[in-house]
């Protein structure tokens, strides 16, 4: 999987999102993110299954890729704006309305959003495919997913929720969008409906898990270590599973999922099986260091 994720960086920075006018720098915010990088995480589950059953399709597959990837990073630049998490750092760089201004950032986001789906409905896909990709990336993306989510986590500050609640809450805003991906590469692969569940069903834990690591790091690692602001969760008093459980029962809950996940995997195809588990390695494990 390296050299297929070092073809899509390669594809990401080769294909910068055009918005030519005499805007003095609305074009550089626009891709100011994209280009800082990030994990790539979610378009590389969808490569890995790509990869896995139809390694023919990987470079096509890059413009779906890039389109999760601005979903996600649309995400983070809303989620960093001052009327919800107020965050100053992200992968690095200083945030889009620290570094230009909030109603930038604001367009920035939106512009991510709705250029996601103009990559799908362009991309060297039967239309078939490209339908059931637009709707499986909205329905994880939108009210039914990370939007929901997101809603949820901001209304309740200040206000104590279940633990049942709050997995709820980071199923929706993390998981779906982790488990769509997945799904999504089974979709280009035009893989069974009983293999498209099962690896969404994976994904909702690893997207939970990977909620639950973020909750450890807001608390344990430093800006320098996450490239990002740090114990905003703490100042803005969310629901997380630290304020619920502690940090010990928070890692222990997580070591839970790690092996629900373990067995999942085991359950899998075993050509996906080998390329998951070595994408997994990078980070099904990263709360324990």
């Amino acid at each position: 999987m390296k050299s297929v994720m070092l073809n899509f960086e390669n594809y990401i920075r080769d294909n910068p999102l055009k918005a030519k006018s005499f805007h003095p720098y609305f074009e550089q915010a626009l891709n100011e993110m994209i280009i800082a990088g990030g994990k790539r995480f979610r378009p590389e589950l969808m490569l890995v299954i790509v990869k896995s059953l139809r390694p023919d399709l990987v470079e096509k597959s890059f413009p779906i890729g890039l389109a999760i990837e601005l979903i996600h990073t649309y995400s983070l630049i809303h989620d960093d704006l001052p009327s919800l998490d107020n965050a100053s750092l992200r992968r690095g760089h200083p945030t889009i309305h620290t570094k230009y201004d909030e109603v930038t950032a604001i367009l920035v986001g939106d512009a991510l959003n709705t250029h996601a789906f103009t990559m799908i409905a362009n991309c060297d896909m039967p239309d078939t495919i490209k339908v059931e990709l637009i709707k499986e990336l909205t329905k994880n993306a939108g009210i039914l997913g990370l939007v929901l989510g997101q809603a949820i986590d901001c209304y309740f500050e200040n206000q104590n929720l279940t633990i049942e609640q709050v997995i709820f809450m980071h199923k929706n805003k993390t998981g779906k969008c982790i488990a769509g991906a997945l799904k999504m590469g089974c979709i280009i692969c035009q893989c069974s409906k009983e293999l498209q569940l099962k690896v969404y069903r994976l994904g909702l834990k690893v997207g939970l898990l990977f909620q639950i690591q973020d909750d450890i790091f807001d608390v344990t690692k430093t800006e320098a270590e996450t490239l990002k602001t740090s114990n905003i969760d703490t100042q803005k008093n969310k629901n997380t599973f630290i304020k619920l459980l502690g940090l010990n029962e928070t890692i222990k809950y997580a070591e839970e999922l790690v092996s629900d996940i373990e067995k999942d995997i085991q359950n899998l195809d075993e050509r996906i099986r080998a390329n998951i588990e070595v994408l997994f390695e990078r980070y099904i494990y990263r709360h324990r260091f």
